[in-house]
């Protein structure tokens, strides 16, 4: 028998897309399959109670219950370090291992590492977020040396209404950011449903779009000593990189 490979995903409690996403993703690899644990996040914005919900303390104790499962890799599938600073990812993650003794990852920081490797210069985002979220993020990555060029996003609050932008507004948004010719593209937010339609829209612009769903399942599957190549039709991410 094929050794499995077990993903462990952390997910918003309210999200709906990424479990689906996720899954179908690793799909073509009969060894491995997905496990999710959710803690209590409801709304993106800068208040104190919404900070409030991404407390290690919460994360940490949806991570141990995924340990029970005997995951490969724990992930934070989901984006708040790009307003909170990318260091508390990075503690999150240290936290994790020490706690489980499982290695960790996350959306953003495997976001991160690929714009690294790519050289990406400029940064186009597509984002359901509030002015004052997508600000923070604009400036942690022109901090890290990713200069905004091209930004749409949608003044979103509620983590759930995320999960209901249609796919003709995600593309409408892909291509406007992509008229601005930046070096790649960001989707960020993992309860919007880009992710499948990222093959085609590189195709069509020529530039490469990175999905914050996606960053999380290529980080995971090589943590986990998995080819990303064998995962098709989910962009040049899984190929290039």
């Amino acid at each position: 028998m094929t050794k499995r490979v077990l993903l462990g995903m952390l997910t918003p409690s309210s999200n709906t897309v990424l479990e689906p996403v996720t899954q179908a993703m690793v799909a073509g690899l009969p060894e491995v399959s997905a496990h999710f644990g959710r803690f209590k996040v409801t709304e993106i914005a800068l208040s104190d109670t919404a900070l409030k919900q991404f407390d290690d303390t919460e994360i940490l104790r949806a991570a141990e219950l995924l340990a029970h499962a005997k995951v490969d890799v724990i992930s934070w599938n989901g984006t708040s370090s790009g307003w909170l600073g990318f260091e508390a990812d990075e503690r999150l993650c240290e936290r994790i291992t020490a706690a489980t003794g499982i290695p960790a990852n996350t959306s953003m920081l495997a976001l991160n590492e690929i714009l690294a490797a790519k050289g990406a210069k400029t940064l186009g985002y597509v984002t359901p977020y509030l002015d004052a979220v997508q600000e923070k993020i604009v400036a942690n990555y022109a901090a890290l040396g990713h200069a905004c060029k091209g930004d749409r996003h949608l003044n979103l609050q509620d983590n759930f209404s995320f999960s209901e932008v249609t796919a003709e507004q995600l593309s409408a948004m892909t291509r406007d950011v992509a008229a601005e010719k930046p070096d790649a593209i960001a989707v960020i937010c993992t309860n919007l449903r880009a992710a499948p339609l990222v093959e085609k829209l590189e195709a069509e612009t020529g530039i490469p779009i990175y999905d914050t769903i996606a960053t999380s399942v290529w980080k995971s599957l090589k943590m986990a000593g998995v080819d990303t190549r064998r995962v098709t039709g989910w962009g040049s991410l899984f190929r290039d990189l």
